[in-house]
C-alpha cells in the first residue's frame, strides 16, 4: 500500500505530525506496536499529571482545617484506587486519540516498523507477519523509555523505572529515587504526600539542576519541609536487593550512607528508541544516540525524517509536536521558519510547581549579559495568601542595555498555566516596560510576571 506520509510512532510527535499531514491533504499511515499516544498519553505525561492530581487533593484533605472545614474521621489516600483512576485517564486519553485518527482518516498500522532502502517501512505484526509499507516520506517518530545506570539494573521489582513507580501493586513504605531531574521530581513529590518515606538523591549539588539555582533550593527547602530526605552531591555506588529490603549505598561528600528503601525508582534520564528502526542498513547517520536532522528535521536520507526525543533537542512533549508540524509543513512546500529552541517552556508539576523559560541568572551573567533582575516572592501575593500556598516567587532577567527578556524562572502554584505569558512576550520581543503596562487582573498569581518586570525596572508597587 502506498501513502504520501508514514510516522513510525504515535507519541506527541508522531500522531500531531500525522493529524496535520493529514488536514494538509496527505494519505497517512502510523505504525504503532504499542496504544496509540506513546509513552506520553499512557505511561508519562498525561497518567502522571492524574496521579500528582491525587497528592494534592489528599494534602488538602489533610490540611482541610486550615481552610476553616472539618473533616471528621481520618483521612486515607487508597493506593489501588488512585492507581486506578490515573489508568482511567490514560486509557481516556488514548481513546481519544483514536477518535482523533478515524476523524482525520489516518490509518493505524499495527506493529513493529521498519526502514528499507527505497523509502519503504517494514511492519511486523504480533504474530510475527510481516508486510511492506510503500512511502513518499517516512517520519521517524520512536521516542525514548527509561535509561538504566550499570550499576542500577532495573528487574521491575525492587529497582524499577517510572512505567513500574506508575503500577505498583502496593504502596512502598520507604522508596529512594535517583535523580531529581522532573521524572524524579515528580514521583518523588507523589509518594511522599500519600505516606512513603522518600529519600531522593542527586548527583549534582542542586535538585531539578538545570534550573536557576534559586528555584532549586526553594523547591529543597519544600521537599525537606514535607519531611523528605534530599541528598545532594550524592551518587549510588550500588543496591543489594538480596534480602527483604535494598540497601543502597550512598557516596556523599562525608563519605558512604546505606540506606534502606522497599523500593528503588531509577530516574536518571532517558535512552532513545534507535534500536531495530534499520538505521545501519539504510544508512541513516545518528551522533550519540541521536539522529542527525537538519532545521527542518531531514536526515541525510532522502524521504526520511526524524522527531522528538531521538533527534537532538530537549526530550519534551511539546518540542516533539512542534518538531512534527514544522516537518510536514516543510514537506507539504509551505513556509516555515526553524523551532527556536531558546525559547521552550519547561515544567515540572511538583509542589511547588516550577516552570521556566530561557536563560537562567547564571547562564546570563557567564554569555556576557549586563542584566536586570526582578524577583517577587508569593509571600507578597494577595492570590497565594488566599489560596494557602504562599511558597515561591517569580524571578525575571532582562538585558540591561536593549532590553531583551533573556529568562524567566517561576515556583509556585499554578506556575505552569503561567508561564506560556511569557513566551508569547518573547516570541513577540515584548519589553518589559509593555509588560507593565499590560493590565494583569487582580486578584490571580500571574500578576507577579508584572511585579517582578516591575522589580526589575524598580517600578514595583507590593513589595
Amino acid at each position: 500500500m502506498n501513502y504520501d506520509v508514514i510516522v513510525i510512532g504515535s507519541g506527541p510527535g508522531g500522531y500531531v505530525a500525522a493529524i496535520r499531514a493529514s488536514q494538509l491533504g496527505m494519505k497517512v499511515g502510523v505504525v504503532e506496536r504499542s496504544e496509540l499516544g506513546g509513552i506520553c498519553l499512557n505511561w508519562g505525561c498525561i497518567p502522571t499529571k492524574a496521579l500528582l492530581k491525587s497528592a494534592q487533593v489528599f494534602e488538602y484533605a489533610k490540611h482541610a482545617a486550615d481552610y476553616g472545614i472539618s473533616i471528621s474521621g481520618e483521612v486515607n489516600a487508597d493506593f489501588e484506587a488512585i492507581v486506578k483512576r490515573s489508568r482511567g485517564v490514560a486509557d481516556g486519553m488514548s481513546k481519544g486519540i483514536q477518535f482523533l485518527f478515524k476523524k482525520n482518516k489516518i490509518e493505524h498500522i499495527a506493529g513493529y516498523g521498519k526502514l528499507k532502502a527505497g523509502k519503504v517501512v517494514e511492519v511486523t505484526d504480533s504474530e510475527g507477519k510481516t508486510t511492506d509499507y510503500q512511502a513518499n516520506h517516512i517520519i521517524l517518530a520512536t521516542g525514548a523509555r527509561s535509561r538504566e545506570l550499570p550499576n542500577l539494573k532495573q528487574d521491575g521489582k525492587k529497582i524499577i523505572g517510572y512505567r513500574e513507580a506508575m503500577t505498583l501493586p502496593k504502596q512502598p513504605k520507604s522508596m529512594v529515587v535517583v535523580g531529581s531531574g522532573a521524572i524524579g521530581s515528580e514521583f518523588a513529590y507523589f509518594y511522599n504526600s500519600i505516606g512513603t518515606q522518600v529519600t531522593l538523591v542527586e548527583f549534582m549539588p542542586n535538585i531539578v539542576p538545570i534550573e536557576d539555582e534559586e528555584v532549586s533550593k526553594q523547591l529543597e527547602r519544600s521537599f525537606k519541609k514535607s519531611g523528605m530526605k534530599v541528598m545532594t552531591s550524592s551518587t549510588v555506588e550500588s543496591v543489594d536487593t538480596s534480602g527483604d529490603m535494598c540497601k543502597v549505598t550512598v557516596k556523599t561528600k562525608k563519605g558512604e550512607e546505606i540506606i534502606e528503601a522497599e523500593i528503588v525508582l531509577s530516574a536518571v534520564g532517558i535512552a532513545t528508541n534507535l534500536e531495530g528502526l534499520g538505521l545501519e542498513e539504510t544508512g541513516v547517520k545518528t551522533d550519540k544516540g541521536k539522529v542527525l536532522v537538519d532545521d527542518f528535521y531531514r536526515t541525510n536520507i532522502d524521504g526520511v525524517y526524524a522527531i522528538g526525543d531521538i533527534v537532538h533537542g530537549p526530550a519534551l512533549a511539546h518540542v516533539a509536536s512542534h518538531e512534527g508540524i514544522i516537518c510536514v509543513e516543510k514537506i507539504a512546500g509551505k513556509h516555515v521558519e526553524p523551532l527556536d529552541y531558546g525559547n521552550i517552556p519547561g515544567c515540572t508539576y511538583t509542589h511547588p510547581e516550577i516552570a521556566s523559560v530561557g536563560m537562567t541568572e547564571k547562564a546570563a551573567r557567564d554569555a556576557g549579559y549586563e542584566i536586570k533582575v526582578g524577583k517577587f516572592p508569593y509571600s507578597a501575593s494577595g492570590k497565594a495568601s488566599a489560596g494557602g500556598s504562599k511558597d515561591g516567587f517569580v524571578k525575571v532577567i532582562f538585558d540591561a542595555k536593549y532590553g531583551e527578556w533573556l529568562g524567566a524562572h517561576l515556583i509556585g502554584d499554578n506556575v505552569t498555566e503561567m508561564i506560556a505569558e511569557v513566551v508569547v512576550a518573547r516570541k513577540l520581543e515584548t519589553t518589559g516596560e509593555e509588560i507593565i503596562k499590560a493590565v494583569h487582573p487582580h486578584p490571580t498569581m500571574s500578576e507577579a510576571i508584572m511585579e517582578a518586570v516591575a522589580a526589575a525596572y524598580d517600578e514595583v508597587i507590593h513589595l
